[in-house]
């Protein structure tokens, strides 16, 4: 029986992780092929959601402050070994948590953030820190500042998974557009992390990935002594990946959208990695190829399917299978 392993990143804003792989497991299970479900994250949105399907674990319900600092109903995981907890930055200061008109990074805050570390540190001896998703460009002040009235981390220990690795001095121009910055908006927001990164013990600008969230990765980094890891690259390691890619004979990425974008630390491109280490072959099945010949070619890409719902992610896994 040919055995497949479907290891896609969610659709951003469309589907789960956990849903696309599904949904092409299933095309697969239907053709007769044993189908390994993998579902990974870059370590932004939906990576706690990842890790606890991988570990085990639960999810611990608590109110924290959302970007513009409203009480909201929050999550964060404690995953099955009892000693480590997962805080996704988009749960309580993610963009999802505002609408448009709504989107301002010069007011927004990350105290939530903050809110839910600081309770999982409670529990935990180590907090790993998604990093991506944010609303917010205060450098993780707001966070800081809720750590701190709350009595600090204790002896927990701190690992931002960053799903960009641009450095803190970038965070506002890369990433303040998104969020609703114009340009004199950017340029606030440039002079302010500036300032901040001045005052922390360490200074975290040229440092890869303190622009994670932005800028909390490098607040926590610089002022709490966090440690920096490639988000893609820790998942795939926590979940077992590699072995899980030698005992299939074909693997199935996926994300959202694929361009040039893909190469600067998204999941694909680390399970472009491990494919080619392993030999064996990888098709990227994408709501959108937005890529060029060339990229395919850099990402060893056995071949490219669009789809863009279950039912189409269903069928091209049906096409592929046949």
């Amino acid at each position: 029986m040919p055995s497949v392993l479907v290891a896609p990143d969610s659709f951003k804003g469309s589907l789960t992780a956990g849903e696309v792989a599904e949904a092409l497991a299933g095309g697969f299970e239907s053709e007769g092929w044993q189908a390994d479900r993998g579902p990974l994250a870059d370590g932004g949105e939906g990576t706690g959601e990842v890790l606890l399907g991988a570990l085990g674990g639960e999810r611990v319900a608590m109110e924290a402050t959302d970007p513009l600092g409203r009480p909201i109903d929050a999550t964060y995981r404690l995953l099955g070994d009892g000693t480590t907890a997962v805080v996704e930055v988009a749960e309580a200061s993610g963009l999802t948590r505002l609408v448009d008109d709504e989107l301002d990074p010069l007011a927004a805050t990350s105290r939530g953030t903050g809110e839910l570390i600081a309770a999982a540190a409670s529990e935990a001896a180590v907090v790993l820190v998604a990093a991506g998703g944010s609303a917010t460009n205060d450098g993780g002040l707001g966070a800081l500042e809720a750590i701190s009235e709350a009595g600090g981390l204790g002896d927990t220990r701190l690992v931002c998974l960053c799903d960009v690795t641009t450095p803190w001095e970038h965070a506002s121009r890369v990433f303040g557009p998104q969020k609703g910055a114009d340009e004199s908006a950017v340029a606030k927001l440039e002079t302010r992390l500036n300032s901040l990164a001045a005052e922390f013990p360490r200074d975290p600008r040229s440092v890869p990935g303190s622009g994670a969230a932005g800028g909390l990765a490098g607040g926590l980094w610089a002022a709490l002594g966090a440690s920096l890891e490639h988000g893609a690259s820790y998942v795939c390691d926590a979940v077992g990946i590699d072995e899980r890619i030698d005992h299939a004979d074909l693997v199935i990425g996926g994300e959202g959208k694929l361009d040039e974008t893909t190469l600067e630390g998204k999941v694909l491109a680390e399970l472009s990695d491990r494919c080619a280490q392993a030999g064996k072959p990888l098709v990227a099945v994408v709501g959108q190829n937005a890529s060029e010949p060339e990229l395919c070619a850099r990402l060893g890409l056995f071949s490219v399917v669009e789809a863009r719902d279950a039912a189409g992610l269903r069928a091209a896994a049906l096409s592929l299978a046949g």
